[in-house]
């Protein structure tokens, strides 16, 4: 009897071809994907896909705790230091290092917050640590200069008007000598910009992103560190208040507008530079603990105007030279191709 299976035209007990077993799913997606368009600066946590909401909060309490144990820190080293000069102490406790030294300790104070940022940045927020420099991921050299010379004129201007406002000229003021000065104005152009730039990189920096991760209005991302970065400098008289917190919505608008810090560091410094240039220049200047915060009305109101005449030459600048606003696109990453099985 003839085997069936056997014969060419008998039924075959498997199919010719085997269709390949059905792949696997993707598995669930954990974090949103990198978005595929550019963000403004306030939104640079949006852009690599690993946004969590814990991110910004964990952060920022990090940053805060790591800055006090810096700041606890350096105090020691500097009771030490001057404990080891014989220095006199001061009512605080810490060592009178003469005015020039305890304002070269109270800028370096402020100025190791501007690492701290950059390790926030790469953990927890795990981005590159460029992203809260510029939507370039850099510090944008040729922008930088534009914003200098944009800062000049109403930084002069503000020096020229400076001496006619009330209380603008003290005649009792007297000279500190050229070597005093110019030592002094060594100290100060080596520390005020990294000083400055770490405040910026805390207030507009920081802070802007971490409130942007949430939110996609510039007004609502501006305003907070506006009002953080005007208390930082403490309680002063209302005009002070405000002059600060006209400050930090223009830099903050400013740098959400142009892409990146460069506008917001340039105006610190300049300001810093000045502020702290005059108190060299002044026996006993630099011993005084006065901020911003203690301006009268006249000098907040000229520090306002200087800060919206900065911003209007700034964003004509960006109106011809056209710095980048918006991240480059990410590109979503490729499904993984499963390679089809066979029998």
């Amino acid at each position: 009897m003839t085997n069936p299976s056997r014969h060419p035209t008998g039924p075959t007990p498997y199919p010719a071809a085997l269709t390949p077993y059905p792949t696997a799913p993707p598995p669930y997606p954990t974090a949103p994907p990198p978005d595929p368009t550019g963000q403004p600066y306030h939104r640079q946590d949006r852009t690599t896909g690993r946004h969590r909401w814990w991110r910004a909060w964990v952060g920022t309490l990090l940053l805060t705790l790591a800055y006090f144990v810096s700041v606890l820190v350096l105090f020691g080293v500097s009771y030490g230091l001057g404990t080891a000069l014989g220095a006199p102490e001061l009512p605080d406790g810490g060592a009178d290092l003469g005015p020039l030294g305890n304002t070269a300790m109270d800028l370096v104070s402020i100025a190791i917050a501007l690492p701290l940022v950059l390790l926030a940045t790469l953990w927890p927020a795990r981005r590159p640590v460029g992203t809260v420099t510029s939507v370039t991921g850099r510090l944008r050299i040729g922008w930088l200069g534009w914003c200098l010379l944009a800062g000049l004129p109403p930084i002069l201007l503000l020096t020229a008007v400076s001496f006619f406002l009330p209380g603008g000229s003290d005649e009792s003021a007297a000279w500190v000598g050229r070597r005093s000065f110019l030592v002094a104005l060594a100290v100060l152009v080596l520390l005020v910009p990294l000083q400055a730039a770490a405040e910026e990189y805390v207030f507009r920096g920081w802070l802007l992103q971490a409130v942007g991760a949430f939110v996609r209005s510039p007004w609502l991302a501006v305003i907070p560190q506006a009002v953080l970065f005007a208390a930082a400098h403490g309680w002063g008289t209302r005009w002070g208040f405000l002059g600060l917190l006209v400050n930090g919505l223009v830099m903050g608008l400013l740098t959400i507008r142009t892409g990146g810090l460069e506008a917001a560091i340039v105006l610190h410094v300049l300001n810093n530079l000045l502020a702290f240039g005059v108190s060299a220049a002044i026996v006993g200047g630099l011993s005084t603990d006065e901020t911003a915060a203690d301006a009268p009305w006249s000098s907040a109101l000229a520090a306002i105007v200087t800060d919206l005449l900065y911003a209007a030459i700034v964003l004509w600048f960006a109106r011809r030279h056209k710095p980048q606003r918006l991240s480059a696109p990410s590109t979503p990453p490729a499904p993984c191709a499963h390679p089809a099985r066979t029998a």
